[in-house]
């Protein structure tokens, strides 16, 4: 019987800390803490809670800091419950003071999951309100063009020449995937 504690953030450039203090705090040995750094929006792009779910066992215990570092939508979060459940897996928010092994702990994991929905949605909607007048006013031109890394030229021929594969480049301009062929196709756009 082990416990385990998962960690999620949107991006590469935030900051698990404060989740990893939280794991600290309930004496997590490193060796179970699961950290993740992608967007939880779809439940099979993320490799690590995929890794996380095949390990778990009857009896063994998951801690998250928040449902909204498991699953982002109430379906996902209450199939994900769910599968613990069918392990014997104990699943427990800190945040929400929620524990699974209650009818009280999934009535008040489908509430919470369905507010943190509601409440993505809205800012969403908002959002686009909000570049919708931006863009009436003239203040809103979209995103920058990204810009080209030194020696994009170098690479870029090279890639062409099928000498370097694009995921050398990639590491050599230290580029992510999505950034690399927003590039590729910005450069062969504008020739």
């Amino acid at each position: 019987m082990k416990t385990y504690f998962y960690i999620r953030v949107s991006s590469k450039e935030q900051n698990t800390i404060r989740q990893e203090v939280k794991a600290k705090e309930h004496n997590i040995p490193t060796d179970c803490v699961y950290i993740e750094k992608v967007s939880g929006k779809n439940i099979t792009d993320r490799p690590v809670l995929n890794n996380l779910m095949a390990t778990l066992k009857n009896g063994d215990k998951l801690i998250v800091d928040s449902i909204s570092r498991f699953a982002r939508n109430t379906k996902d979060l209450i199939d994900l419950v769910e599968q613990l459940n069918n392990k014997g897996v104990i699943f427990i928010s800190l945040k929400e003071l929620i524990d699974t092994t209650t009818p009280t702990g999934m009535f008040m994991i489908t509430i919470f999951g369905a507010v943190a929905q509601l409440e993505r949605d809205y800012t969403h909607e908002r959002q686009a309100e909000g570049i919708a007048i931006a863009v009436q006013e003239g203040k809103y031109k979209g995103r920058k063009a990204i810009e080209y890394p030194k020696q994009w030229d170098k690479y870029y021929r090279m890639w062409k020449a099928d000498n370097i594969k694009a995921v050398d480049v990639m590491k050599i301009l230290e580029l992510k995937k999505t950034t690399f062929y927003k590039l590729v196709k910005q450069y062969e756009e504008g020739k």
